[in-house]
This record gives C-alpha cells, structure tokens and sequence, in this order.
C-alpha cells in the first residue's frame, strides 16, 4: 500500500529535521498536529538541496544537483518517488497546492550556490528570494489551507520573516562561508574589512524586516501562530546577541542559543501566546 511507504517517506523527513536542525524541530512541535507532517516534509526537501552545495565537497556537485532537480520534478509531476523525502514533499506540494513557481525560485537560488561567490544587490536579493522567502511562501500555503485571500494578504509579510531569518544566518555565518565556501552573500561586502558601521547597517536592515514580519504573525491563523511565533522568538533572540557583539567577534565565532535557553524561550512564548500577549 502506498499510503503505509508515504507514512515511511514521511518519518524521514520528520528525522532528518531533527538530526539537522534541533531548533526548527521543537518549533514545528509548537503547530497543531495537522500542519507538522508537511512543514517537516518542506523542511527535508530544502534542506537537502541545501547539503548537496554545501557540504558534499568530495562529489560532482554540480552533477549531484542537477540529479536532485530532475527528481524533484519526476517527483512533482508522477505524484511519488522512491526518494522518500521527494516523495514527501511531493504530497505536501500537492495537498497544499504549493506553487510550482516557489519550487523553481528556490532551486535557483541553490543553483547559484554552485557558481556564485559574491552578490550585488539585485543578485543578493534574487538569492535571498529563492533560498528563503519561497521557503516561507510554501509553509504559508499549508498554514492558510487553500483560503488564497488570507494567503495573498500575508503574501509580503512572509517574505519579509523569510528574509530576517536568511540575513540572520548569512551574518552569524560570514566567517565560515568566507573561509570554507569562499562566499560573501551581503552586497559589497569585503569580509576581511567587515567593521562596526557595516554591522550596523545591515542589523538595521534585519530590524525593519522583523518589525514588519511580526505584523503578519499576529494575523496567521491561530492553529499556526504559535510555530511561526516561536521561530521568530529563537531568530530574534539570535538576532539579539550577534548585535550586542562587536565586529569582529562575529567574524571569530559562530553565535548559539544553548539548548536551556531554546527551551526557556520556548516556553515563554507559549505562555505569551496562551494569554493573548503577542
């Protein structure tokens, strides 16, 4: 029976969430149970194309990727795949009517991971688009169930959270994508001059991209509001302690939230959302 291997494609995709991210899977637990399974699916699905360019230096990249997107498509259009987490996402691209054109965008995007390693402005907001703001395009489409005008009105605020969450990695990993990936993403930046007047203009972009994405959260349904909240508690949090941070400590370590304070953060926004406070 397909729906018993849809079942086992699925728990893929719930594990590989977790071994990858142990941040973004206690917020998924936050959802209501009926949105957990295809955000984890969306999630496995952009997280491998995100390790295929990142991470498999000793493999044809270029060939590994090029193999994904094929099977992505097969997946899509065949409505299965023996790749359980294309097939999953395949079942969530289709219960949810995700558009084609937000798997295209984000695929672009890692794309240009093979081949790029500096932006300017348009290239770095092309990049930004495909690699995170579709991605919060698609978990949009399975929070708003098929009500296409609540989707298209929280259309621009999502984009916006997609890209505060994007910017946010982009900065706590500059020194790693510099010296291990040879990619600068912020628009003409010199990483090796990175200085406090560049931090703070682009800890003013994130800023006005979080004050504006929080106007959409409150407004998302209330069975999806507290996952969406909870990431942007963790990402604001994390955004937080990179600012209090001079330049070049930014450019020394990888900033983290230890796990005591995930869950400390965790439970006071569920506090927060239960009393109608956010």
């Amino acid at each position: 029976m397909k729906e018993l291997f849809d079942k086992v494609s699925l728990s893929c995709s719930v594990k590989t969430t977790r071994s990858y991210s142990t941040s973004f899977s206690l917020g998924i637990r936050f959802l209501q149970k009926e949105f957990r399974d295809p955000i984890y699916a969306v999630y496995g699905f952009v997280r491998f194309a995100d390790e295929i360019v990142d991470t498999f230096h000793d493999y044809d990249k270029t060939k590994l990727f090029e193999r994904f997107v094929e099977d992505t498509w097969s997946a899509i259009d065949e409505r299965i795949s023996m790749n359980p987490i294309l097939n999953a996402f395949q079942w969530a691209y289709h219960k949810y009517n995700i558009d084609r054109e937000h798997v295209e965008t984000f695929l672009k995007s890692m794309e240009m991971d093979l081949h790029e390693t500096e932006y300017d402005r348009d290239g770095y907001e092309e990049y930004i688009l495909g690699s995170a703001e579709v991605v919060g395009l698609m978990c949009l489409r399975v929070f708003t169930e098929g009500d296409d005008k609540l989707y298209h009105h929280l259309y621009p605020y999502a984009r916006r959270l997609g890209a505060a969450f994007q910017k946010i990695n982009f900065l706590r990993d500059l020194h790693a994508d510099f010296k291990e990936l040879g990619r600068a993403y912020f628009p003409g930046l010199d990483v090796e001059e990175f200085d406090e007047p560049t931090k703070k203009r682009i800890e003013q972009e994130i800023e006005n991209d979080f004050l504006e994405a929080y106007k959409g959260i409150v407004q998302l349904p209330k069975n999806a509001r507290l996952g969406v909240y909870v990431a942007y508690v963790y990402y604001f949090r994390l955004f937080r302690k990179i600012q209090a941070l001079p330049s070049n400590r930014v450019l020394e370590e990888r900033v983290r939230i230890n796990n005591k304070r995930k869950v400390a953060l965790f439970i006071s926004s569920y506090f927060r959302h239960s009393l109608n406070l956010i």
